[in-house]
């Protein structure tokens, strides 16, 4: 289960000074960095049949439980931006938690801001690198930390406040899953039918590009977890999780075993959102043709040792270009992306 309280000592072997948060740049570990793809994301889109009456207060107790406010105010109106069905977004964060028997709260190394618009039936994929060099929202003295390490200063809401500055995008929501959440989805939905975009073998799995597989849920977490062999480094790995989100997100649509009691109870256990059920249930209803066109992209970013650390380095010029693609897929005015500290200090 997910742990809101403060990092444990094994968390925080690499934290600040005393009086600062952690700043997450420490020594690379020699095993590979544990990764999630974001269950949430699948089930927001389960047809209506799943909340036929028979099913309806199971879906509804297990939403409850998921449930965890961020703990900030919102840039804007999200209920009104959803019972209008206008364009809206989630930040979709992965945790290691759970990974080779780690129970501590853990950084954030998947992060992808969703962006779903019913007007131009459309959802955009953005990943941002998790080593980003950025300021954290409230710890900028810090600066420079890298952006996974944001929800290890203050949670989701902390994240959440650093990529808004960061970028100067609204995020409406946020959708947070630990390690065990994915398997267990693609496990329910009978598996996901995925081409490789590479070849390379990863956990004790091959995978051969262009030669369609069938993967259970352990398989495809190895797939999508892979990043010190792919010539492409994190950036490949980041385009396998988008790969994999999207046949999760196709698949989903008819697996009405997603709101089954005993598998709700389960991955409530691994996942957070500040969606309500009455969201879910919008979402359901007035956005799921918006699933019908996923978009992918990504923040490029070129590598820099700072201070003996190893950062993403996102410029001005491709941040605005970053900032430009989700305003607009937000049916937002055209604006100057966010300063380089997040603030204007």
């Amino acid at each position: 289960m997910f742990m809101e309280d403060m990092p444990s000592r094994s968390e925080m072997h690499q934290e600040a000074p005393k009086g600062k948060g952690p700043k997450g740049n420490g020594p690379k570990k020699k095993h590979p960095v544990r990764n999630t793809i974001l269950i949430i994301i699948a089930v927001l889109f389960v047809g209506t049949a799943a909340f036929a009456a028979r099913t309806y207060f199971n879906a509804k107790n297990a939403a409850n439980t998921v449930y965890q406010s961020s703990g900030i105010k919102k840039s804007r109106n999200t209920s009104a931006a959803l019972n209008s069905k206008k364009p809206i977004s989630i930040l979709l964060l992965g945790t290691d938690t759970g990974a080779l028997g780690r129970n501590y709260k853990g950084r954030t190394d998947t992060l992808i801001l969703a962006t779903i618009n019913p007007k131009t039936k459309t959802t955009t994929l953005m990943s941002l690198p998790r080593d980003s060099e950025v300021a954290v929202s409230g710890f900028e003295q810090d600066f420079p930390t890298k952006l996974n390490a944001a929800y290890a200063y203050g949670s989701a809401g902390t994240t959440i406040k650093t990529v808004q500055k960061w970028l100067n995008v609204p995020i409406d929501y946020y959708a947070l899953i630990n390690m065990g959440g994915m398997k267990k989805v693609v496990n329910e939905i009978g598996g996901v039918d995925i081409t490789p975009i590479r070849s390379f073998t990863y956990a004790g799995y091959t995978f051969t590009k262009g030669q369609k597989t069938h993967m259970d849920g352990a398989k495809a977490l190895a797939y999508s977890r892979m990043r010190y062999d792919d010539p492409l480094g994190d950036y490949g790995r980041q385009q396998r999780q988008r790969q994999l989100i999207t046949t999760i997100i196709g698949e989903s649509t008819n697996a009405t075993n997603l709101i089954k009691q005993d598998f709700m109870k389960s991955i409530a256990k691994e996942t957070r959102t500040d969606l309500t059920f009455s969201d879910l249930t919008t979402l359901v209803s007035k956005y799921r043709d918006a699933t019908k066109n996923v978009v992918s992209d990504h923040a490029q970013g070129t590598g820099k040792m700072i201070s003996g650390q190893s950062f993403e380095v996102i410029s001005q010029t491709e941040k605005q270009r970053v900032t430009n693609v989700l305003r607009k897929s937000l049916d937002l005015k055209a604006a100057k992306t966010g300063e380089k500290y997040a603030n204007q200090n």
